[in-house]
């Protein structure tokens, strides 16, 4: 069998990921709230992804900003990549999602030129 210890560090590295992957799909649906209405009024590709992400990264450095003033836990530069990496992947869903229903081809809707 395995000793409490053991078993302890073995959970601690488990809520580990599982904090780690909470914290990438928060930062994931809040940068679909923001790249939503951003697409929407008409924000796309590269300029979406720059205004969302810039967002998003600094909520992750001020989180961790904050965190640095809680003695238990320590901020980290790694917590703000992983948040940013959930926060892309939101921006890129919400992008491909946008570009899948304008651009469906069963739609006869004639697009409207700007």
């Amino acid at each position: 069998g395995k000793s409490p210890d053991q078993l302890s560090q073995e959970a601690s590295h488990i809520e580990f990921y599982v904090r780690k992957a909470a914290h990438m799909t928060e930062y994931c649906l809040l940068s679909i709230s923001i790249s939503f209405p951003l697409y929407v009024y008409g924000v796309r590709g590269i300029w979406l992804m720059l205004l969302a992400g810039i967002v998003c990264v600094g909520f992750a450095g001020l989180d961790e900003y904050h965190q640095s003033f809680v003695d238990a836990r320590t901020p980290a530069v790694k917590d703000v990549g992983i948040d940013s990496i959930g926060a892309f992947i939101g921006i890129l869903l919400v992008q491909a999602f946008c570009w899948s229903v304008l651009n469906n081809p069963n739609k006869k809707k004639k697009k409207r030129s700007h």
